[in-house]
């Protein structure tokens, strides 16, 4: 993660993010034991912010964490940005239970978008496909496996990735038991066959990824057809265009899957038309300039 431009704590404000802020007994830190969400800001306002409150609070109550002041996190997060004195910028509300008998805490962390992404999406990324040992059904229907929720128990995602990259990838795609796609590490996939587009449904036990609706809405505006259901591999490697979403990232575009071109091994038109949709959405609501 880049340096945090700003931070600030439940109860404190903006304060010193060289500090810590932290005890060291709380389960956020002895047992990864948060919610989290991290979301775009854009033009010094966080992009769905109400959306990303509404998720980080079904993700506490999945964890069995105390109920997030989403209203006092939501000042946070708009006094962290404006601290941070940057329009374009990532912005991450956490929630942890705090220590053993004390109170819950809650943070709004400001950094940097990482350098280069607009350099990897003009040449598209590259996904390896990593089998989750778990059928795609069971997955849901197994509460305690944390489906959809965002954790700070992140250390699975991470492994993902360096597994991705020691393969020659950029980034994971990962595959129920029986081979059906599920989402990345950080992102959703989605592809193109056709004119139509699919996704992997949320019944899959996937993150519903607020970036994920606000594509959904811009496809549903463009009327373009949709199919929302479960995939296999093979119609992933298939397809005529693949690409991920994600808060920050946005859309990026799939030219490589297992070492094999997708499509014509260039980035394609739809994941352009809908990274464009995304910051009209963006430039609609007064959060970028034209």
């Amino acid at each position: 993660m880049n340096e945090p431009l700003a931070l600030a704590v439940l109860g404190h404000g903006v304060v010193d993010p060289s500090r810590p802020w932290l005890l060291a007994d709380d389960e956020a830190v002895l047992r990864g034991r948060a919610a989290f969400e991290t979301l775009r800001v854009y033009g010094g306002v966080p992009f769905r912010l109400a959306s990303h409150l509404e998720r980080l609070r079904n993700s506490a109550r999945v964890l069995r964490l105390p109920d997030p002041d989403t209203d006092g996190l939501a000042d946070l997060g708009r006094q962290a940005v404006a601290a941070a004195g940057t329009a374009d910028a990532a912005l991450r509300l956490v929630w942890t239970p705090g220590r053993p008998g004390g109170f819950p805490a809650g943070f709004a962390l400001v950094t940097a978008i990482p350098p280069g992404l607009e350099g990897e999406r003009q040449r598209g990324t590259r996904l390896a496909a990593l089998e989750l040992a778990i059928g795609a059904h069971l997955r849901q229907a197994s509460p305690w496996l944390l489906p959809g929720v965002k954790s700070t128990s992140y250390a699975v995602n991470i492994a993902a990735q360096e597994e991705a990259r020691r393969r020659g990838a950029d980034d994971a795609v990962f595959l129920s038991l029986e081979g059906i796609v599920l989402e990345g590490p950080i992102s959703n996939i989605w592809f193109r066959e056709g004119d139509r587009v699919l996704t992997p449904a949320l019944a899959l036990g996937i993150l519903a990824g607020v970036t994920r609706e606000a594509l959904l809405d811009a496809l549903a505006a463009g009327r373009v057809d949709v199919e929302q259901g479960e995939f296999p591999l093979s119609r992933l490697a298939a397809a005529d265009e693949v690409f991920t979403s994600s808060s920050v990232r946005e859309v990026m575009p799939v030219v490589e899957l297992d070492g094999r071109p997708v499509g014509d091994g260039r980035p394609g038109p739809m994941a352009a038309r809908m990274q464009a949709a995304l910051r009209t959405e963006a430039v609609g609501e007064g959060r970028l300039s034209p």
